[in-house]
């Protein structure tokens, strides 16, 4: 497990997973998650996560104190905050401040699926270093 800082040698390797061969977690009634992407593929900071919400279910109404970065990859649904229901699709993308309260919920006749990226537990202690204002954020493949 990553500790905040890699070994020589303990570089990570480009991974690549189908996530039907990921078993899925209940997390509660009607809803499953599947741990795709954290610690175990060697990923330092973040893990990728893809839930699905059976029609008529709902995640918890929560809050936490990270951020949420979600992509909707199929079904229909609503995202509830404390601002009320915004509508969410397929190819939509949904951001989350973290310690706002929300819950994704299936309005459809199909599960609601998407992918959930958030940083791992052991840094919500750590120090936050913004960005560079001057510099693009990304990579280029």
């Amino acid at each position: 497990m990553y500790n905040g800082e890699y070994q020589k040698g303990d570089e990570p390797m480009a991974h690549a997973r189908n996530i039907q061969e990921i078993e899925a977690q209940k997390m509660l009634d009607g809803v499953t998650m599947r741990l795709v992407i954290g610690p175990e593929q060697g990923a330092p900071h973040f893990n990728m996560r893809i839930f699905d919400v059976q029609p008529g279910a709902a995640t918890p109404h929560h809050d936490h104190w990270w951020e949420h970065e979600v992509y909707i990859l199929a079904g229909q649904g609503v995202v509830r905050d404390e601002h009320g229901e915004k509508p969410i699709a397929p190819g939509m993308a949904v951001f989350v401040p973290g310690g706002e309260r929300h819950q994704f919920v299936n309005t459809g006749a199909e599960p609601l699926r998407f992918m959930c990226l958030v940083p791992q537990e052991w840094l919500e202690n750590r120090e936050a270093t913004p960005p560079d204002s001057g510099t693009a954020p990304g990579c280029l493949g």
